[in-house]
Parts: structure tokens; C-alpha cells; sequence
């Protein structure tokens, strides 16, 4: 059992086991790193093992573990019946240049759990599903032209990274398309309009003026990089009706919400997207990305039809994650869903306690299995209100550093997840954590 009696500091000790790790990956890796994602200056603990909510580094330090992954591991560590049909299936092969059934049995789970979705195509990563439901929509409707909002991250693409400003400080008077990495093609960023979240006018505005250049609008209905804010209902159900009468194909990215209700964020909104954007915990814990939508706009990709998106990918759709997702996705039914949604918010009441007998200004966002903390309590609208001063991401790292010492695991970010192996226990060991490393990082 993790306590925070018990200090977890050894990776930061000189000549340590992750501190070793670190030196040899700066030899054959690009800063040590080959995702940006885990990294930390000057280095961060290696994982050596997980097991159920437990993730236990280099060192042999345990902490309990509230990313997972970052969302993906739905059912926590080295779950029992993954590794069972996963291990069956590895002495089959593990991919094929055929089909399998596993695919087909994936892709009817999610078809009847997801009310938007009639047909489906796997890839590899979130990324790639955003970049296929991009081509998809452009296929569709022959316009080149898409709405991104400021802030919102969806993965590695260059039009999909084109709403993500650099540097959160360097904020023009206008929301406008970015070049996220040097190089990014000029005609990438003419093709990208920025939005604010959640402004209506706005939104009004530019697709009374562009609609007819428009091929997609993508948005993430909780997006994670701004601090969890959920997008206004009367929002969304304008947003689809325009999209709709204008014949601009509706994009959800549920790669990181999925895992809020049974079917979704989207029915939180009772609206039915054209096509969703999937990954994460729909792999079981392997590599996994994909889209589905309706009949209609996934057409493009039906090679009987001629292919208007050609796709392809070596991996895509292999047994193993086919295997491993299936079995994950009947695990979360709606009991389990309901079980590990009042957990999430028990550990988001509870935050909110310590908060306020503190008399600390913060607050904690999300729904579902999903939270952030913030070390503020402004009111949280759109990117702009969401970008922390440098004295409030100091006191993040600092924050986030002491959980860390602490046994709690997070990204550092603040934003995280539970899982279904997790229960009251671990949700009091966060919430010890939690109220320690305020008073260790000098929150006030």
C-alpha cells in the first residue's frame, strides 16, 4: 500500500538508477527523449514495472498511478483477463496482411456503444485518427478548409496542431493558425481557421462567411490542455445545426473522452457528430487510434467504391490490440462506467474540500474518470483564461513534484485519471498527497 509517510525521492539522488537511464538515452535519443509528453528537466523517474493501480519506477519506488498512461489505461496495470486473451492470441501470430474477425468484433463493440457511429477504420494512434477524419471530411465534401479552437490539442498534424499557439504567453489580439513545429507549410496555416471556445458569435461569423470553403469543424467537447472545460450545450447544438444546413462535416475528438459516459461525451450533448476521433482506452493498453462515423461520410475510404481516402497501415487493426481492446471495452460497461464515474467524483468532491478548508483559491475540473486541478479559481471559458501565469506554473511544478515525492502520480500538467482496479483506498492516499503537497509547495 502507497502512504505518503514514505518519501519517493531516490530517483532524484546523483547517479541513481533513472539518473543512469537518463545518460544513456541522451546518447541515442534527441535530449533523451522521444516523447515529449513524459519528459522532465532534468530527467524523469523510469518505469520499471505497473501493476494494477500501481506504477513502481527504477528505483523500486511505488506510487499509485492517476494518468494512466495518459487516460489510456482504462483498466489500470497488467490487467488479468488483457494479459489472458492477449497471451492466447500472441501464439497465433501477431499481425497479419489479412484480415482477422478480431477487427470486426472491435469495430461491432464500438458501433453499438457509440450512437453516432455506423461504420469504423482503425489506425495506430490518436493521431493518426485525427489526420484520417481530416482526409475523410476533405474527401467528402471537396473542400480544402478547417475549423480548429484555440488551444486544443489534437495530436501530431500539422492543420490539427495549427490551433495550439507555441507559447502561451505570445498570444495575439486574434485567435489565429500557428505554426506548432518550424517548417510548417504556409499553405497548411491558409487552410486552418482558429476559433475562441465557446463564443458563439464567433462561431456564427465565420461560417456564415467560409461555410461554403469548409470541409470539417473539429472540437473536442472537453479538451485536456484547457484545463477540462466542457463546451456550452447551446453551443453544440448550434454548432451542429450550422455544420449541418452548410454541409460541413462535424468532427468530435474523443480520443481522450471517450472513457466520460458509456457512449462518450458526445451524449452528454445528445448530438450525433459525423465523425468521431478514437484511441487510447479502446486498445486495451496498446497502440491504437480510430474513426467512425456514418455510413455516408465513411464511404470515402470503401475500396469498392474507389477509395476518395485511400488508407493504409501496416499495423493497423492487428489482433493483439484488437484482442486487448475488446476485451477492455466489454469490461467498462455501464455498471463499471457508473462504478468508476462516482469514485472520480468523490476524488473531485474531496479536492474540492480541502480547497476550501484551506482557504486555498483553486479549483478542480472534468467529468467521468477525468479531472484537473488548478492552483486558481478564475472562471475557466476558453484557452486564453486557461494559460497560466509564470507564478502559477511555478507553483504547478512544485505542486506537482511533491505528489510525486508523495506517491501520486500525474502528469505534471496536474490533469488526471482513475481506473477500475482503483477504489476508496487509493482515492484517500490522493487526497493525503494532495494536502501535503500543498503545504510543501507553498500553495496559499
Amino acid at each position: 500500500m502507497v502512504t505518503v509517510t514514505e518519501r519517493r525521492d531516490a530517483f532524484r539522488e546523483t547517479g541513481s538508477r533513472s539518473a543512469q537511464l537518463s545518460e544513456r538515452a541522451k546518447k541515442v535519443m534527441p535530449g533523451g527523449n522521444t516523447r515529449l509528453t513524459v519528459y522532465q528537466a532534468p530527467y524523469p523517474p523510469y518505469a520499471e514495472r505497473g501493476i494494477g493501480s500501481v506504477v513502481v519506477d527504477a528505483e523500486g519506488d511505488e506510487r499509485y498511478d492517476f494518468i494512466n498512461n495518459y487516460t489510456s489505461l482504462l483498466h489500470g496495470h497488467a490487467d488479468p483477463d488483457i494479459i489472458a486473451a492477449v497471451t492466447e492470441q500472441l501464439q497465433r501470430g501477431t499481425a497479419f496482411a489479412l484480415p482477422t474477425e478480431h477487427e470486426i468484433v472491435l469495430a461491432e463493440l464500438l458501433t453499438d456503444r457509440i450512437a453516432s457511429v455506423e461504420q469504423m477504420r482503425f489506425t495506430n494512434s490518436g493521431s493518426e485518427a485525427v489526420m484520417m477524419a481530416i482526409k475523410a471530411a476533405r474527401a467528402h465534401t471537396g473542400r480544402s478548409k478547417i475549423v480548429v479552437f484555440e488551444g486544443s490539442y489534437h495530436g501530431s498534424y500539422d492543420g490539427a496542431e495549427a490551433g495550439m499557439p507555441p507559447n502561451g504567453s505570445a498570444l495575439e489580439a486574434n485567435p489565429q493558425a500557428w505554426a506548432y513545429s518550424f517548417g510548417t507549410p504556409h499553405g497548411v496555416l491558409e487552410n486552418v481557421i482558429v476559433l475562441p471556445y465557446n463564443d458563439l458569435p464567433a462561431l456564427e461569423e465565420i461560417l456564415d462567411e467560409e461555410g461554403a470553403r469548409i470541409a470539417a469543424v473539429m472540437i473536442d467537447p472537453m479538451p485536456l490542455r484547457l484545463g477540462m472545460i466542457e463546451a456550452d450545450k447551446t453551443y453544440i447544438a448550434r454548432l451542429r445545426a450550422m455544420t449541418a444546413a452548410l454541409g460541413i462535416v462535424l468532427i468530435f475528438d474523443e480520443v481522450v473522452n471517450l472513457r466520460v459516459t458509456y457512449g462518450g461525451a458526445q451524449a452528454l450533448y445528445n448530438v450525433k457528430p459525423d465523425l468521431t476521433t478514437m484511441g487510447k482506452i479502446i486498445g486495451g493498453g496498446f497502440a491504437v487510434g480510430a474513426v467512425g462515423g456514418s455510413a455516408e461520410v465513411m464511404s470515402v475510404f470503401d475500396p469498392t467504391k474507389g477509395s476518395k481516402a485511400p488508407h493504409g497501415g501496416t499495423f493497423n487493426a492487428n489482433p493483439i490490440t484488437m484482442t486487448a481492446g475488446a476485451v477492455a471495452m466489454r469490461k467498462f460497461d455501464p455498471a463499471a462506467v457508473d462504478q468508476l464515474n462516482a469514485l472520480s467524483a468523490s476524488l473531485r468532491s474531496g479536492v474540492t474540500s480541502i480547497f476550501a478548508d484551506a482557504g486555498i483559491a483553486g479549483q478542480v475540473t472534468g467529468a467521468g474518470s477525468l479531472f484537473t486541478i488548478l492552483l486558481h479559481n478564475r472562471p475557466l471559458i476558453d484557452y486564453r483564461s486557461s494559460v497560466l501565469s509564470r507564478e502559477e506554473q511555478a507553483k504547478s511544478a512544485r505542486f506537482y513534484q511533491s505528489m510525486l515525492a508523495n506517491g501520486i502520480f500525474m502528469s505534471s500538467t496536474l490533469s488526471g485519471c482513475l481506473s477500475t482496479p482503483m477504489g476508496d483506498t487509493e482515492v484517500a492516499a490522493f487526497l493525503a498527497a494532495f494536502g501535503t503537497a500543498l503545504d510543501e509547495a507553498g500553495i496559499a
